[in-house]
């Protein structure tokens, strides 16, 4: 029997804080004006009550549960995608394997930064199709808040908190929803970068580890997506014998809105197509596919429907997965 991947639930979870621009405007020197002018965004939450990345990750999780009759040790696979994991070790998807109690689940974290949730369903969909898993969670979650320099308002105005999640399950190939995918890998060391931990130059007493904060190049980063990802859609789509007015609803990494409303110029589709979720929640990393995706599961019904993803960040991943539902 040929196996396919079907996506059987979804849900979104985020900090209860709410950051606004002029809250920002009050600890740094920026304005409402020059920020929604620029990113589009408004507000953004934030995790200022202790939660870390892995209890964003749980939450979205136990959500997503919710909404099926499985229980935590029907999940075979959990993968997190994560930026701004609670450690390197242990690895935030163990975290999550322990806090759901989900003791048939072996577990693990990809770092993809902006591209991981499409990363992540990627690799879960192989799994899936091995015919040796059942059932996934595939969860992206970010922390950006603990990372930021709250002096660099050229870079900490974008971010905010979250997390999604969705279970997929092995399914008959006739209901098949991962139709095709396309990921690219383009190094580059200083166009965005976090938690850089500089190697030794000496043995001393005083050495102990240390990692940056979160910086991008912006205008070049806004520059080589705006440049890179309505090409890479439209080749990709075409390899399909599809068009980009073939698809149904777009979601895109909530980079900022600027960069949405670029995209959706350049392959001349209306903005009703595109999620748009970091006007409130800024952008949420990997995390943002995945909250978007689980605000549109909710609002339309999506039989019948193909909806394209695609992830662009870290230096440089990009990718991009379409759904037939």
């Amino acid at each position: 029997m040929t196996l396919g991947t079907k996506i059987i639930a979804s849900a979104h979870y985020v900090p209860s804080d709410v950051v606004t621009n002029d809250d920002l405007a009050a600890i740094m020197e920026t304005n409402d004006e020059w920020i929604q002018a620029h990113t589009g965004i408004k507000e953004r939450r934030m995790s200022l009550q202790g939660e870390n990345t892995s209890d964003l990750a749980t939450q979205a999780a136990r959500l997503a549960l919710a909404q099926t009759d499985l229980t935590p040790v029907d999940i075979d696979l959990i993968i997190v995608t994560t930026f701004t994991p609670d450690g390197l070790a242990p690895s935030t998807a163990a975290l999550v394997q322990r806090n759901l109690q989900a003791e048939h689940a072996w577990a693990y974290d990809i770092s993809t930064a902006c591209a991981g949730f499409v990363f992540g369903m990627s690799t879960a969909d192989k799994f899936i199709r091995s015919g040796q898993y059942k059932y996934a969670l595939v969860i992206s979650a970010e922390v950006n808040s603990k990372m930021m320099d709250f002096k660099d308002r050229t870079s900490t105005v974008f971010f905010g908190d979250g997390a999604g999640a969705v279970i997929v399950s092995a399914v008959d190939e006739d209901e098949n929803q991962v139709v095709a995918e396309r990921m690219r890998t383009i190094g580059d060391a200083e166009v965005v970068h976090s938690g850089r931990v500089a190697p030794l130059t000496e043995l001393s007493a005083d050495n102990y580890p240390k990692t940056d904060a979160f910086a991008q190049l912006g205008r070049q980063v806004f520059t080589e997506v705006t440049e890179l990802i309505p090409k890479h859609i439209t080749e990709f789509l075409a390899d399909q014998n599809l068009s980009p007015d073939d698809v149904d609803f777009y979601i895109t990494h909530q980079a900022n809105l600027r960069i949405i409303e670029n995209i959706a110029d350049q392959l001349v589709q209306p903005m009703a197509k595109f999620a748009a979720n970091v006007v409130y929640y800024g952008n949420t990393s990997s995390a943002g596919i995945a909250m978007a995706f689980d605000e549109l599961n909710r609002k339309e019904d999506l039989t019948g429907k193909k909806v394209l993803l695609t992830g662009f960040g870290a230096g440089f991943t990009y990718g991009s997965l379409l759904l037939q539902f």
